[in-house]
């Protein structure tokens, strides 16, 4: 049973159910990720919107340097999210299982080199920012691109300002009072299972957040082990798949 949950929340084929269950996994990788981050290297490293408006103050304010800083972020987490890409629709075309884990496992690790690598890498000097940085930002847009892929952007794990928007949407019309229906005029009804959907990947964030501050603290940057454990246990399946049907291929013809 284990087994064929993992396989049904990252084999290619897919679904609304395993794509928001994943999500959820997911939101709580990336909270914990983005919050245990922060204290490592005091900053957030999903949250481009922040970068891109800091880059733009310290740009006016003079701060070149800090403005370059933001560019390195905001380079790694698009290079991830193409690296996240490439991968995808190269197992796409040759029909893998784990077109999708493959990403993941990769992400695995990197956060397990975080953890381990982490105290080290901290003065080493990446694009304009520590090589920590980079690896963080990098693993954020590996991430929210294997989650928008997959879903066709219905779910997104680590932009909360959309998912709040939504939420605040959906709230709004589930409050409004139809009046008499008018000719032409539909009716204002809220979609009740994407507002819980929502609400339920701010919190899976919000848990994830807390879980990673509190792990940072305790066991430092080993407290992104079980993370990328995680998600290796989520990887393993479609890519033992692919390992046992390439294998029987090979036997059959040779």
């Amino acid at each position: 049973m284990p087994i064929n949950y993992a396989r049904r929340l990252t084999d290619r084929r897919r679904s609304k159910h395993s794509n928001r269950q994943l999500g959820l996994c997911l939101a709580f990788v990336a909270g914990a990720a983005n919050a245990g981050g922060f204290l490592a290297v005091q900053q957030y490293t999903s949250h481009m919107t922040g970068i891109v408006s800091s880059m733009a103050d310290n740009l006016a304010l003079g701060a070149t340097d800090l403005a370059l800083g933001g560019l390195g972020a905001l380079v790694s987490f698009v290079v991830g999210a193409m690296c996240s890409t490439i991968m995808i629709n190269f197992s796409r075309r040759r029909r893998l299982h784990s077109q999708y884990a493959l990403p993941l496992a990769l992400e695995a690790a990197l956060l397990l080199c975080f953890g381990v690598l982490g105290a080290r890498l901290m003065d080493v000097q990446g694009l304009f920012v520590p090589l920590t940085v980079m690896l963080l930002c990098f693993i954020m847009g590996l991430q929210n691109a294997i989650v928008t892929k997959l879903s066709n952007a219905e779910v997104r794990t680590t932009h909360i300002t959309g998912m709040v928007t939504d939420i605040g949407i959906e709230l709004g019309k589930l409050l409004y009072l139809n009046r008499q229906p008018r000719s032409g005029h539909a009716q204002v009804r809220a979609d009740r299972e994407r507002l819980r959907v929502n609400a339920l990947l701010v919190c899976s964030f919000f848990l994830g957040g807390i879980s990673g501050a509190l792990g940072f603290k305790h066991f430092g940057f080993l407290s992104t082990a079980p993370l990328a454990a995680l998600l290796l246990v989520l990887a393993l399946v479609p890519m033992w798949d692919d390992l046992h049907l390439g294998w029987a291929l090979w036997r059959k013809r040779h």
